[in-house]
């Protein structure tokens, strides 16, 4: 009998694909089978022409709201007559693979947590076809709960009946269970479970203490985020006198009362990715300044797990407020903790209680990370709820490649054919545990992936970890440009292949002329890159200080760009005399000092010379609170004193950065206002660059400019320079779900991997 055989590809593992096809089809009358493939869905279709127009309507037009379809293959087979529907065992075949994130808890598990007749009543595992934890549990693909962390919980009676019939909304959901079967919570050193553990946890809260919680993909700290005495005793605890933490809300409610958002966030909050969301504080809101000090905005994101919904709302009479900080649980520049173990050696000291559960974490996933620009997503960590989705490269590429990454805010990517899988978070490198966690989790996501790279692509900085990492995989390794991956980067999240001109600006990057890189401008395409301009040279002493220190930045742009820079330095309270000849004799004699353009350093200095910080507890501290001074001073005046200044040097492009900061710095010291001249030099800045890229359009004539690297994370800056270079007729690439700091650097690598590996 003729058989349809319809191949569904794209994210189809795990959103309750098959229970969607299998009541469809039932529906229908349709006899067959559905199963996963590993690599995509097969349906078996036997029926009337009528019935399949129907299954294809549904797939294209009802699929499962969690599912994204990529293509539709069909075939015909003479197949024995099947007597009725069924879902099959999975089986595998090589091909493109497609790993579901972990997905929020969905509103009808969320009512059915709450609901006292319900046989899940506040049952902190709660899940559904449409949501519940999925890359974090998964050993292997096809997903099949054998193959996940689930599969150590056999399903009692009641659950196991609603996984095999099709009229449930459990039917195949991998990670099913209830009260009686599923994992159990417990307070970690205590005979605490269960009940008697959710309200310890809570009223521990309630007491004003810290507690540590194991979540999805790995453990938080939490605490009240309206006491302002807990919060900084978790700051003293963590030492972090300064970074914002992040908070969970109880509800879209609490959330409006104390931010601000437009639809398009609220959409953003409320969905199934649930990132922590950067939202303006309200005027008159009861989360304490300790959350977020001198920020005006705060990370803020809406419960995604059971557990996380029941230490806001359970039946044991305790009032828990409704805004915690939810940070992660880990030493800083550790990775996130995951496991018991972990937990107790590294974050113990920093809580007085560990809520934990029995359900193994297979990959660790942090909270991911957004802001909006114009009015869209704009990721600063992409982790939970977005990886490992690929992204697609037109063309036809063939080969496999691992990208690890950069040093600071890791990622790796693997990328087959013409797909690029970006991981999860992984972390800064500088600790040996983090560079364990990047080796660990590549592994995973090779077998997940079934891949075999033949070729492995790094940062071309000889002492980085991540190289250290490339070079002991056994296989041939090719290294980029840290600023060139930055372009490719952006490139390869727009599908965009032809020569772009790249403005790549952030903190550092090794160069191809062994001094510090960062703030570049360059013709690229996959093919490679000519460096054409820079932010002004200057000399960058003091090695890993020179990163934290802004003041040492503004003194050696000041000492550079005109006499009496020791008096305007003494004037703007930026250093003293003695430190002064101090930074003046290294760079003189060279002694830990070393050229540099890095634009994040630029922004570091002006931040000093303005007295808003003369250096930085966190990445970002100074450029960051920069910012803020300028948007506070746009909120009411667009004026500034223009001054575009290039210096053409032997063929480069050099951006008057440092007649800039030195105008700022005079100005200053004359009086001016500090929130006009914060604005200046982001406006100025701005100038600079759009005439640096219609000059490089003109000789060139490229018409497009792709902008990457950290410092675009400040969105300041970002709509300025976008705008200019559009009324310059110029096409703009930006990023969006890819991060333009250097937790995106691992796509623009994998991506020339792909372009070059027969090369």
């Amino acid at each position: 009998m003729k058989t349809e055989i319809i191949r569904v590809y794209g994210i189809v593992q795990g959103v309750g694909f098959r229970p969607f096809v299998s009541r469809t089809c039932c529906e229908l009358g349709i006899r067959g089978t559905v199963a996963n493939k590993g690599s995509y869905v097969e349906i078996h279709a036997q029926c009337s022409d009528e019935a399949l127009g129907g299954l294809l309507t549904a797939l294209r037009e009802k699929p499962p709201v969690r599912s994204v379809i990529l293509e539709t293959i069909r075939s015909h087979a003479d197949e024995p007559e099947f007597a009725d529907f069924q879902i099959i065992e999975s089986e595998k075949e090589y091909g493109d693979i497609f790993v579901s994130p972990d997905i929020a808890t969905c509103d009808e598990c969320r009512r059915e947590l709450f609901e006292k007749n319900d046989r899940r009543y506040l049952h902190p595992f709660i899940n559904c076809t449409n949501c519940g934890p999925r890359l974090t549990i998964l050993d292997s693909m096809p997903y099949d709960r054998e193959r996940t962390s689930m599969g150590e919980f056999p399903m009692c009676p009641k659950c196991e009946y609603e996984y095999t019939h099709a009229e449930t909304r459990r039917y195949d959901a991998q990670p099913v269970c209830c009260n009686e079967c599923g994992p159990e919570v417990y307070v970690i050193g205590t005979e605490l479970r269960g009940r008697e553990a959710i309200t310890a946890a809570r009223r521990a809260i309630s007491e004003g203490k810290v507690i540590a919680v194991k979540g999805i993909g790995g453990f938080h700290l939490c605490c009240d985020a309206t006491d302002e005495s807990v919060v900084n005793r978790l700051r003293m605890l963590k030492n972090r006198p300064m970074k914002p933490f992040a908070v969970m809300m109880r509800d879209i409610e609490t959330v409006s009362r104390e931010c601000t958002f437009s639809p398009e966030q609220k959409k953003m909050i409320c969905g199934h990715q649930k990132p922590i969301l950067l939202l303006k504080k309200r005027d008159g809101g009861r989360l304490c300044e300790a959350v977020a000090p001198d920020n005006v905005n705060v990370g803020v994101m809406l419960p995604y797990a059971p557990v996380q919904m029941l230490l806001f709302d359970y039946d044991d009479g305790i009032e828990v407020p409704d805004c915690l900080v939810m940070t992660s649980g880990n030493v800083s520049g550790a990775p996130i903790c995951r496991s018991d173990e972990d937990a107790v050696a590294e974050i113990s000291g920093f809580c007085d209680l560990i809520l934990s559960h029995d359900r193994k974490i297979r990959i660790r996933s942090d909270d991911s990370v957004m802001d909006f620009y114009d009015d869209k997503p704009y990721m600063i960590r992409r982790s939970r709820g977005y990886a490992p989705l690929p992204v697609m490269l037109s063309g036809e590429m063939k080969g496999t490649v691992l990208a690890v990454g950069g040093e600071l805010k890791n990622t790796f990517c693997i990328a087959r054919d013409s797909l690029a899988y970006p991981s999860s978070y992984v972390g800064d490198m500088a600790d040996i545990r983090t560079v364990n966690a990047l080796r660990e989790s590549i592994v995973r996501m090779e077998t997940l992936l079934e891949a075999s790279p033949e070729l492995v692509v790094c940062d071309m900085h000889p002492k980085y970890n991540t190289t250290a990492v490339a070079e002991e995989l056994g296989l041939p390794v090719k290294k980029i440009q840290h600023h060139y991956a930055h372009i490719l980067s952006c490139m390869a999240e727009n599908d965009h292949s032809d020569r772009v001109i790249g403005v790549s600006f952030d903190g550092t990057g090794y160069g191809t002329d062994g001094t510090i890189w960062g703030g570049e401008i360059l013709l690229a395409d996959y093919s490679g890159f000519e460096r054409h301009a820079s932010v002004m040279p200057f000399i960058q002493s003091g090695g890993d200080l020179s990163s934290r220190e802004g003041w040492r930045i503004a003194a050696s742009i000041l000492r550079d760009s005109g006499s009496g820079g020791d008096e305007l330095c003494g004037r703007l309270g930026i250093c003293s005399g003695k430190e002064y000849k101090m930074l003046a004799a290294m760079a003189e004699h060279r002694v830990n000092s070393i050229g540099s353009t890095s634009a994040g350093r630029l922004f570091d200095a002006v931040s000093a010379i303005l007295g808003i910080r003369r250096s930085s507890t966190f990445e970002g501290e100074a450029s960051v609170a920069l910012m803020f001074e300028a948007q506070r001073y746009a909120e009411h005046s667009s004026e500034y004193e223009k001054m575009t200044d290039m210096l053409f040097d032997d063929g480069m492009i050099r951006l008057r950065t440092d007649r800039l900061a030195r105008s700022i710095a005079e100005s200053f010291a004359e009086g001016a206002d500090r929130g006009r001249l914060a604005y200046s030099f982001h406006a100025v800045l701005a100038d600079m660059i759009e005439e640096a890229c219609a000059e490089l359009s003109q000789r060139s004539g490229i018409v497009t400019c792709a902008l990457s690297g950290g410092v675009f994370q400040n969105t300041l800056l970002l709509d300025m320079t976008k705008k200019r270079l559009e009324r310059r007729g110029l096409k703009v690439l930006i990023h969006s779900l890819i991060p333009t700091n250097d937790g995106g650097i691992a796509l623009g690598q994998a991506a020339w991997g792909l372009h070059n590996i027969n090369r």
